[in-house]
């Protein structure tokens, strides 16, 4: 199954750091991930040195996956020139856009 996931709440880091990407990095996921999109001080995993974001951007690069930081959330947080190679900004319409080919069969709000 494809999916996407949003990542809102404030428990978001410690679901991606402890279950979501060690399983996607072991293969073990279950689903295909084809993009993740941060909200609020979620962003803050997106800034370069930060372990999720560092390990999320090299999965990103070898699997495809979108990583997209709202942009307000970004820019209100002064990071938007501090984020991991992999990682975007952008908008809902933006985000639509970037998955509108990707068969995505369910969303995930975290």
């Amino acid at each position: 199954m494809k999916v996407a996931y949003i990542f809102s709440t404030s428990n978001a880091h410690y679901t991606l750091s402890n279950m979501i990407v060690p399983q996607i990095e072991s293969g073990a996921h279950g689903f295909e991930v084809c993009g993740m999109f941060f909200f609020l001080d979620n962003t803050f995993m997106l800034v370069k040195g930060n372990d999720v974001g560092e390990r999320l951007s090299i999965i990103a690069a070898k699997k495809g996956m979108l990583l997209m930081g709202c942009d307000k959330c970004v820019i209100d947080r002064r990071i938007q020139d501090s984020l991991v190679k992999s990682a975007t900004i952008g908008c809902f319409p933006d985000l639509h856009k970037a998955l509108a080919g990707a068969g995505i069969e369910q969303v995930i709000t975290l």
